[in-house]
């Protein structure tokens, strides 16, 4: 297959472009009112339902205001030129006006085709560029959207050109559910195991809530050594040049099992620093930062040192999992951040001085901690797999997408049994 070979056409002579409904103050109390979809509803091949106005549409003109299964839906604006058909439902959608309505002229129109042709030149291909109107709300005008050249392929390859990037779009989607199940259920399994233990004991309440009974509250600060670290001046080159000791930021904690770094400091620099030292086993916490940052804990599993951004434990081994001391933690990610933003001594930031006096929920043996780390270890592994599964289902599409509308590839030479089974419902 290749794009340059087939015949193109405007949208206009493929599509009857339909204009939307303006949601009025009328309307908004009207009697009669039906299903109202918005932008906000329309995705790239996906529209969602969770929320959908309604309005009042007079009678006189209900039936042009409305969509029919088949019909391909066009953004006006926002994300400019997204696009999805309407599978259809059990009561009549009107739509807003900033969608555009386009339905087939003709039988050799596959709506889906156009959805992921639209998709590309888009976001890939930036072939349409000057089409919308480059104004405070950029927007797709009717007279544009119809004016637009666009190939058109035989009808067979229209559909198995969409056939293929479909099938891998609900593959991306069923992975996304199942991410996202799977990280509500570690969720739900952290705060019965924090609060019930593994081995069905009685509980006790606490100043923190209910632990096992058996169960003690221990401050961090008995668990280890607590301290932050420092950043070397970037002027020093001896604290920098050949350095080949890891030094680590505060963006490292998304890492959770920090394995490696990004930046070395000197052995002078550890010297004249008095930056820490730190040995595997270290949990690390985020203690500033205005976005997601602050409160993420990590394991450190090398010998590094920190800067100032940091705070850390340094376990005693003996009597603390560290793997244990992240999970907690993790589940204390918004106290965590309350308290830096709150009533704290520094606002915006966590202290060393808070952390040492934490409580944390103890189990009394280090082989309970352990076992509580291998129930989490399971789902952080199955949470790591589809991590990367979403990765490769990503690229997987974007790459297709390019090649199937640019001639790279052509549909017969897809091969996709390596892909799980997709069922034919909608992901």
């Amino acid at each position: 297959m290749s794009g340059t070979r087939w015949p193109t056409k405007s949208l206009g002579d493929l599509f009857v472009v339909g204009a939307g409904k303006a949601m009025s103050a009328a309307s908004r109390i009207g009697e009669n009112k039906v299903p109202f979809l918005r932008t906000s509803n329309v995705f790239w091949d996906e529209i969602n339902l969770a929320q959908v106005d309604e309005m009042a549409i007079p009678d006189r003109e209900l039936a042009d205001k409305l969509v029919e299964r088949g019909d391909l839906l066009v953004c006006e604006g926002g994300e400019i030129g997204r696009a999805a058909i309407w599978e259809g439902g059990p009561a009549p959608m009107s739509f807003q006006n900033h969608l555009h309505r386009l339905r087939p002229r003709a039988a050799d129109v596959d709506p889906r085709f156009y959805v992921y042709f639209l998709q590309s030149a888009f976001t890939q291909l930036g072939i349409f560029e000057g089409a919308g109107n480059k104004t405070t709300i950029p927007n797709l005008s009717s007279g544009r959207l119809k004016a637009l050249e666009v190939p058109h392929p035989p009808l067979a390859e229209q559909g198995a050109i969409a056939d293929v990037l479909r099938y891998v779009q609900r593959a991306r989607r069923i992975n996304k559910r199942v991410l996202s199940t799977t990280r509500e259920l570690k969720s739900a399994a952290m705060e019965q195991l924090f609060t019930r233990g593994l081995r069905g004991e009685a509980q006790k309440e606490t100043d923190i809530g209910q632990i096992p009974e058996s169960w003690e509250l221990v401050p961090l600060g008995e668990l280890g050594r607590i301290g932050n670290g420092s950043t070397p001046k970037r002027s020093t080159r001896a604290y920098w040049d050949g350095g080949t000791f890891p030094w680590l930021n505060s963006a490292k904690v998304y890492d959770r099992d920090i394995r490696d770094a990004d930046q070395f400091v000197t052995d002078v620099a550890l010297k004249e620093c008095h930056l820490p030292v730190l040995e595997p086993g270290a949990v690390l916490v985020a203690i500033t930062g205005q976005g997601k940052t602050l409160g993420n804990a990590a394991v450190l599993s090398i010998r590094a040192t920190i800067n100032q951004h940091l705070a850390y434990l340094q376990t005693d081994l003996e009597k603390a999992e560290p793997k244990f001391v992240r999970a907690y933690l993790e589940t204390q990610y918004a106290q965590l951040r309350a308290v830096a933003s709150g009533g704290g001594s520094t606002k915006g930031a966590l202290t060393c001085g808070f952390l040492r006096g934490m409580t944390v929920p103890w189990p009394p043996t280090i082989v309970e901690q352990q076992e509580i780390v291998e129930v989490l270890d399971v789902l952080d592994r199955k949470i790591e797999l589809l991590g990367r599964k979403r990765d490769v289902l990503d690229q997987l599409f974007k790459s297709l997408l390019h090649k199937l509308m640019t001639g790279g590839i052509s549909v017969d030479d897809v091969d996709l049994s390596a892909l799980p089974s997709v069922d034919g419902t909608a992901a």
